[in-house]
């Protein structure tokens, strides 16, 4: 935590995207692209029960000596715990907010983020990728990384997500407001 104003949230999944995040959460502001050492990015479900909003697998980390996960150090207004914690689904119990070292450009920041309890692993679908990999390019996270996202093997649903539209409205939205940038960027 930063101090009584604001705390510091380490986004891997979705919430990498900075239209997803703030749907619900206005306050976040990209602060840095950090890594976690030691851990691995996985897609499974609580205690096996798919995504609604997702159809598929969604996003966790789980501790693995080696191994890296990057992503978005997002600067929030506590007024947005509560709604951070809800999308998460806390409260359900399919997820638990934790605190973690991540590094960056020379220093360690320690940040919220979240592990899913009870992971049943599970393929995303390929719109929940998208808008993983969309936030790894908006944020420039390591061109090997988004790599190594691409190659992420999905479920292959295609059917209609609603998410998905509320997301290109927002990014639209975002476009207009700054001319010169293309919104399929």
């Amino acid at each position: 935590m930063q101090n009584n104003h604001t705390f510091l949230y380490f986004a891997y999944g979705s919430n990498l995207l900075k239209e997803r995040l703030q749907l619900k959460n206005p306050s976040a502001i990209m602060h840095c692209v950090a890594r976690l050492k030691d851990y691995r990015l996985v897609f499974g479900n609580h205690k096996g029960l798919a995504s609604d909003r997702w159809h598929g697998g969604v996003a966790t980390i789980e501790h693995s000596p080696g191994e890296e996960v990057w992503g978005v150090v997002w600067r929030m207004n506590v007024s947005d715990l509560e709604s951070l914690d809800s999308q998460e689904n806390v409260t359900l119990g399919a997820y638990s907010p934790v605190e973690l070292s991540v590094k960056t450009k020379g220093q360690e920041l320690n940040c919220r983020t979240y592990i899913m309890n009870s992971c049943v692993y599970a393929p995303p679908s390929p719109q929940y990728m998208k808008v993983i990999v969309m936030g790894a390019e908006q944020n420039g996270l390591p061109v090997d990384y988004q790599k190594k996202l691409r190659a992420i093997e999905t479920n292959t649903y295609d059917g209609y997500l609603p998410v998905m539209a509320e997301l290109e409205r927002a990014r639209r939205r975002n476009a207009k407001e700054r001319p010169g940038l293309r919104s399929d960027a």
